[in-house]
């Protein structure tokens, strides 16, 4: 979840909590109560999005490291097809017809930039965490385990 959407969200709570209350103690207790609320679902949202990427670097790193050719290739050649239609549209389509030859720009639908989008970053996820697993030693971590 968003961050400022939840600090947006509970701005409103809190200008909510001056009209409830009569007495200034009340009113700074209710409100230090509802910022406590509001630190603790923005650990938990900040929780929750370190171990959705996570999850997520997990997969492409398991894509990337798979047996078969489809699985270690399918989301490169799906982002290669994806950038053949932008280059067909936004480079070679005005060339040709700039010289008065026939070209049709191909479709591209909203869903599909959107999963260019989350592929381009998932490779790029993917692709740190592949240098990152490089460079640790886990042997250490290995050793600790044994015990």
């Amino acid at each position: 979840m968003n961050l400022a959407l939840i600090s947006k969200a509970f701005e409103g709570i809190l200008k909510g909590a001056d009209g409830l209350f009569t007495s200034d103690e009340e009113r700074l207790n209710a409100k230090a109560r509802i910022m406590g609320v509001q630190s603790d679902v923005m650990a938990m949202s900040l929780d929750y999005e370190s171990k959705l990427n996570d999850a997520k670097s997990n997969i492409i790193i398991a894509e990337a490291q798979g047996s078969s050719w489809m699985q270690r290739n399918w989301r490169p050649t799906l982002m290669l097809t994806i950038v053949a239609i932008v280059a067909n549209n936004y480079i070679i389509y005005p060339y040709l017809v700039l010289f008065g030859i026939p070209a049709t720009p191909l479709e591209l639908p909203d869903e599909l930039f959107t999963l260019m989008q989350i592929g381009v970053g998932g490779y790029i996820v993917g692709r740190s965490a592949e240098k990152i697993a490089k460079t640790v030693d886990f042997k250490p971590i290995r050793a600790k385990e044994k015990n």
